[in-house]
């Protein structure tokens, strides 16, 4: 057992995995550090200033991360078409990849401009957060094309075992960030435009630089042309199907946990302004930690869909499990240090009493749910790259839709934000074991070897 566990093969696997992981964890933790940039410029500015950004930023962030799932069939496909000797045809995935942006971008867009104004108008918020929130959510509606063009070229470096441009090209746009934030929105250009509006241009901006330098990094690339990426691609249903299908099914995944989050914060919002705060403090330290699962998912992903599209079934067994392990160590890592400052870690965000009373122990519970959660993620990926689309969505819906929004509910009135909690822990464990196990069998029951498709 053990000389299996450190044979050639598993270690070989393993040290690819991190290799690719690390640039992606850097990067996702690149997304959360713009929004995070975003709110302590603007917080500094006005506390009034910062209402405007949370609430706008609230309603495009569940649009944004739908159709960044909805963008991962890119990244799934290009490892794919790798592992099947298909190199030649990638481009193809990419071209699709960006008209897919093209078109959800500019509907999420329409739909953030037409709808969110009046959503944030009539949502029973204290007079003049709505009215106040409203420009800044029509620019961050329109960086949406903008934005969605980086991930998919972000994606497709991945799949492409190229993730370290990605990585600094994100960290460029949060300097690019940083800069624009600290230029405009205390106004010092003098033009007019100040506050949370300021900072969603801010970010206008820095999403624009993003997708600008990663699509002239893909073009100047040696092996462009060879890829097919300045061609008109032929039409082949089968992959086009696949690529919209493993992006629906994230998509789907990712409306769901986004929307059940958000039904969470609504009930800490019952229990009153304290709990809200507690648990802001808690859901906002979880999502930083996310950030490494997320980004070993896909990694773990690249190599499960390039092992899958080579038929080789031992290497989409080892791929998934290796992502698994890996992110199950590190989770496991990372929770016992937060359980051990957890206090220290609020106090970072706050001084009130009150608050830190409540959440503390909540930030120290929450570490019981960051090894399942990490689990889930990554086997979610694995799945999908596996050709498995349909299962993960359906375990998601179960785990958080069916699970967690009632549990959370119930508990909630009867132990306060640790009951939001437990109910993030129980549903995390059912979702962690349903999609591990979920993988397992679907690796099995791939055939040995299949015939790799002549290119």
């Amino acid at each position: 057992m053990v000389q299996s566990l450190f044979s050639f093969h598993n270690r070989a696997t393993l040290t690819e995995l991190l290799k690719l992981a690390w640039p992606v964890v850097l990067a996702r933790l690149g997304i959360m550090t713009m929004g995070l940039t975003d709110a302590i410029v603007v917080g500094h500015y006005a506390s009034r200033e910062l209402a405007y950004h949370s609430l706008a930023w609230a309603p495009s962030s569940v649009v944004l991360t739908t159709a960044v799932g909805l963008m991962m069939g890119v990244q799934v496909m290009t490892a794919r078409l790798l592992g099947e000797g298909r190199g030649d045809e990638v481009g193809a995935v990419l071209r699709r990849g960006m008209t897919y942006a093209l078109q959800i971008g500019f509907v999420a867009m329409i739909g953030l401009l037409l709808l969110g104004p009046f959503g944030l108008v009539h949502m029973g918020l204290e007079d003049g957060l709505g009215e106040g929130a409203t420009p800044a959510l029509m620019v961050f509606a329109l960086s949406m094309p903008a934005y969605l063009i980086s991930i998919c070229a972000l994606f497709f470096l991945e799949g492409l075992h190229r993730p370290k441009a990605g990585m600094v090209a994100m960290w460029v746009a949060n300097a690019v960030n940083l800069a624009l934030n600290l230029l405009l929105v205390p106004d010092i250009l003098g033009i007019g435009l100040d506050g949370a509006v300021a900072s969603a241009w801010a970010t206008f901006g820095a999403r624009a630089a993003l997708a600008i330098f990663l699509v002239i990094f893909i073009l100047r690339l040696p092996e462009a042309r060879a890829w097919g990426v300045f061609n008109k691609p032929k039409r082949d249903k089968a992959v086009e199907s696949q690529q919209i299908k493993v992006g629906l099914g994230g998509g789907a995944s990712n409306f769901i946990e986004v929307g059940a989050f958000a039904a969470m914060t609504l009930f800490a919002g019952q229990l009153g302004a304290a709990e809200t705060a507690s648990w802001a403090v808690v859901i906002n330290v979880s999502a930083i930690v996310f950030m490494v699962p997320m980004g070993l998912s896909s990694a773990t992903a690249v190599l499960v869909g390039r092992s899958y599209g080579g038929g080789d079934r031992a290497g989409v067994m080892r791929g998934g499990l290796a992502g698994v392990g890996v992110v199950t160590v590190l989770a496991f890592i990372i929770a016992i240090g937060l359980w051990l400052t957890a206090p220290l870690v609020v106090g970072a965000y706050t001084t009130d009493p009150a608050i830190l009373a409540i959440a503390a122990p909540a930030l120290a519970l929450a570490t019981l749910f960051f090894v399942a959660d990490a689990q889930q993620v990554v086997a979610a990926q694995a799945n999908r790259a596996a050709g498995d689309v349909v299962w993960p969505t359906l375990m998601h819906l179960l785990s958080y839709g069916f699970i967690m929004i009632p549990l959370g509910w119930f508990l909630a009135h009867r132990m306060g934000v640790d009951g939001l909690v437990w109910s993030v822990i129980v549903s995390s464990l059912i979702s962690g074991a349903l999609l591990t196990g979920r993988f397992v069998r679907i690796a099995r029951r791939l055939p040995a070897t299949r015939a790799t498709p002549v290119s």
